[in-house]
């Protein structure tokens, strides 16, 4: 192997570097950063209230395009706070692979009745099945 060859550049020593005029950890330690803004929400997506799993409608379909033939359950709805939850829960429930894809909890497998049943007995209020 071949050595690598020295910089050219010259390094700055560690007395000589300019100070931070700003601090990335300053709305940590109570800063006067300003708040982020809110991030808008999609037109389709419908807001969950504050502490609550289900969006007032759960959207539970059947996919297979661009998965190379395989078939998948998609829900929609779900509050992004709960979401990691339900898809561990509904995994060990229903026997199947889950994970989370953006907005949505992907299934494994054509489980919308099931999936469905399983949401409702969670408390969801309305859920639409759309094979």
């Amino acid at each position: 192997m071949a050595k690598k060859a020295k910089d050219s550049k010259a390094r700055v020593a560690a007395g000589d570097a300019p100070a931070l005029t700003q601090s990335p950890f300053a709305s940590l330690l109570g800063g006067d950063a300003p708040a982020p803004a809110a991030t808008p929400m999609d037109p389709g997506e419908v807001a969950a209230p504050s502490g609550a799993r289900f969006a007032a409608k759960v959207v539970v379909r059947r996919e297979k395009k661009g998965r190379g033939g395989k078939t998948v359950t998609r829900i929609s709805g779900i509050a992004a706070a709960h979401r990691a939850e339900l898809a561990a829960r509904m995994k060990k429930s229903l026997g199947c692979g889950a994970t989370r894809e953006g907005e949505d909890v992907v299934l494994l497998g054509s489980l919308v009745d099931r999936a469905a049943d399983w949401l409702e007995g969670e408390g969801a209020r309305r859920v639409v099945r759309a094979t």
